[in-house]
């Protein structure tokens, strides 16, 4: 099986590629190595791919039309995890163009691949912050989501709904993930496991948003791999007992699916951070400061459906995790 990668050298892209590498299928990587964060990281992620014979990369944006079209006219793979996007929610306010770019018109060119050529499955990442404005705990996909709280969050619900039109007029089986706040070794700079440890370790305060009264639903990277590739295994199907006049926003008549993915057991901001700081053996200088725009109090996933339909079931402890994680970067703070 030959399945292609887009964002393969970011965080989730890495681990989901050396998943599949690991157990032997062909892997196709795409890449930008945008400058959002140091491509540095980018590049040694990469690096860990390329150990492996079956693993191609190539450097492109999936915003470049021509580029895609060569892709998958090139490769023709069987499967596709679409992990490319501009990530963050912060960010969306300062840049939101590369949002549109990325995220809808990368997006286009990724469904018009899918369909010329007879795609069998397209997984793509979606992410928790759809809920938006959602107050119901915890996060359902069988709740709508038409109120978001930033363009990020509006433009992972606008490649569900492009996703939906491709699975409705093409056949194409979609399903998409709503990712809920991963970490682990490889992570990214950008989030809160990374600013949080540097900050510690160079005796920095770290910022403390709403006064710390948050919750996430953090979720190892280990977890959050495995899970993907078994969803990548199982093509969205129609559901036959879709009901038009109730429409169910987890599934439809075509074959379209969406899930969470999280670890079920939301955590407190300040335990989050105590966990950190009893890892590293040093307590950490806190900055208080009130809610970010377009940011959430909590995050909390509701996984039966995955858990039921590809077995998912998160199996890491916030502190082993967290332990992992501080072991990388602590070796990659080194480097």
């Amino acid at each position: 099986m030959k399945v292609l990668i887009t964002g393969c050298a970011g965080f989730i892209g890495m681990h989901v590629a050396q998943m599949l590498l690991e157990r032997g299928e062909q892997v196709v990587g795409i890449d930008n190595l945008n400058d959002y964060y140091d491509p540095k990281l980018k590049l040694a992620r990469l690096q860990q791919l390329n150990h492996y014979q079956n693993f191609r990369f190539v450097q492109g944006d999936i915003a470049d039309r021509q580029v895609i079209d060569d892709l998958f006219a090139n490769e023709k793979p069987n499967r596709v995890v679409n992990l490319a996007a501009q990530a963050g929610v912060r960010y969306s306010l300062k840049n939101p163009h590369a949002y549109i770019q990325t995220n809808l018109v990368g997006f286009g060119n990724i469904l018009e691949g899918c369909r010329h050529h007879s795609v069998e499955h397209l997984v793509y990442a979606s992410s928790s912050s759809v809920y938006g404005a959602n107050t119901h705990m915890p996060f359902s996909v069988h709740d709508n989501v038409d109120h978001p709280v930033s363009l990020y969050a509006a433009s992972k619900k606008a490649n569900e709904l492009m996703a939906h039109s491709y699975s409705h007029l093409y056949g194409l089986p979609t399903t998409g993930l709503r990712y809920f706040t991963v970490y682990g070794p490889w992570g990214r700079p950008d989030m809160s496991p990374w600013l949080f440890t540097a900050a510690i370790l160079e005796d920095r305060a770290i910022d403390v948003f709403n006064m710390g009264e948050m919750r996430r639903d953090f979720t190892y990277i280990d977890d959050i791999a495995e899970g993907t590739v078994r969803v990548l295994d199982r093509a969205a199907t129609a559901n036959p007992s879709y009901d038009n006049d109730r429409p169910d926003p987890s599934g439809s008549y075509c074959p379209f699916k969406v899930y969470n993915i999280g670890n079920h057991q939301p955590v407190e901001l300040m335990t989050f951070i105590k966990t950190i700081e009893d890892v590293l053996g040093v307590e950490a200088k806190k900055n208080f400061l009130p809610m970010q725009k377009g940011d959430v109090v909590a995050t909390y996933a509701d996984i039966e459906d995955l858990k039921r339909d590809v077995g998912f079931e998160p199996k890491t402890p916030l502190t082993d995790g967290i332990a992992k994680w501080a072991v990388w970067y602590q070796s990659y703070a080194r480097l």
